[in-house]
């Protein structure tokens, strides 16, 4: 009679089970929060008030700014910690005169530090208020009027780092 000698293997056990579910949930979980928080800190939409109507409304604001870029008017947004400068141009050069022309700056998130400013003729078809702009990012609408109708709507990103844009 012969004696077998078997070698000790590696033998799973619970407990080896139990740290691949805590590694395996524990990556899922990890994840999905980090991805939580960057979608709640980094977003920059808009919120309208009922998309419903913002949705009917759509295809006329669509039409209205085909019609802006025909007119081939041109702007130029400047803004630092002191003033906002906005340029209204057409291609070759020439002033566009307005009657009113407002700016309203909106962080992307968050409302407590929005504002809008009424900017006044500066002659030459630029356009200036005085008004602190804090540093970071802003999206600023501008509107620009003309005999009752917009000749100008427009809305750009900005940044403002170190009280210039």
């Amino acid at each position: 009679m012969t004696v077998r000698q078997e070698k000790a293997g590696f033998v799973f056990t619970g407990r080896h089970m139990l740290a691949t579910m805590v590694a395996f949930f524990g990556t899922i979980i990890t994840v999905n929060f980090t991805m939580a928080y960057f979608a709640e800190t980094s977003w920059s939409g808009l919120v309208v008030e009922n998309t419903y109507v913002a949705s009917q409304q759509f295809n006329g604001k669509a039409g209205t700014i085909r019609d802006m870029l025909a007119s081939g008017i041109r702007s130029k947004l400047h803004a630092s910690e002191h003033e906002i400068r906005y340029s209204l141009t057409m291609p070759d050069g020439r002033a566009v005169t307005a009657d009113s022309v407002t700016a309203a700056f909106r962080r992307p998130v968050g409302e407590h530090q929005d504002f809008a400013a009424e900017l006044t003729p500066a002659g030459n078809g630029l356009y200036v208020a005085d008004h602190a702009v804090l540093p970071g990012h802003w999206i600023v609408e501008v509107k620009a009027v003309k005999d009752g109708k917009l000749i100008m709507h427009e809305a750009t990103r900005i940044a403002v780092i170190g009280g210039r844009k």
